[in-house]
């Protein structure tokens, strides 16, 4: 199955966000071999080359390391994995109150709904 991806965000991108996902989610955990760029890029329904591309920044931000004889892993580096959680939960925070203020709710109103959730 395709993963849902939009024309709103470079693809590579969004095949980032999705593999750093699947690692803070525990999909992937710290040391796991990653599937192939092909395998990955045939289950997103994406060129492997783009594919590639998002891989390489993973590895750039050393959230996945390369081992050129077996692959792709998760780190196992603690400091990256809580990193990688901390900028997920400030992006979804800031994407949340960003909605709820173009929805017209003020920070007093968001306090007291979540509260009350």
């Amino acid at each position: 199955m395709a993963w849902k991806l939009d024309t709103k965000k470079p693809i590579y991108l969004q095949i980032m966000d999705e593999v750093k996902a699947r690692i803070v989610s525990g999909t992937y955990s710290p040391g796991d071999k990653l599937p192939s760029v092909r395998e990955l890029a045939v289950e997103a329904g994406v060129n492997p080359n783009t594919m590639q591309k998002a891989m390489s920044e993973l590895e750039r931000t050393g959230l996945v390391i390369s081992n050129r004889t077996q692959g792709r892993f998760v780190t196992e580096d603690e400091k990256v994995l809580k990193s990688i959680r901390k900028d997920n939960l400030e992006t979804v925070l800031n994407d949340f109150f960003k909605t709820m203020e173009n929805l017209g709710y003020t920070r007093e109103d968001v306090k007291k709904i979540v509260k009350d959730y």
